[in-house]
């Protein structure tokens, strides 16, 4: 004799919900991943970035164009 067993029911809904949720979540770590830099590390990066340009702007000849 064969016993056929009822198939577990899914809501439909919630399983939309819980994929639109996932997808978004990837998403959201994607997002953090390339704008999640701090305020105070990107100020200390521009800091550094300026105090380099001042330094090479510094050991510039001062008549660059005058060719002697």
């Amino acid at each position: 004799m064969v016993e056929w067993k009822m198939a577990d029911l899914i809501n439909l809904r919630r399983a939309r919900k819980a994929k639109d949720k996932a997808e978004k979540e990837k998403t959201a770590e994607a997002n953090r991943v390339l704008h999640g830099t701090p305020k105070p590390l990107r100020n200390l990066q521009k800091a550094r970035k300026d105090k380099a340009d001042q330094d090479l702007t510094g050991h510039k000849l001062e008549n660059e164009n005058d060719h002697n």
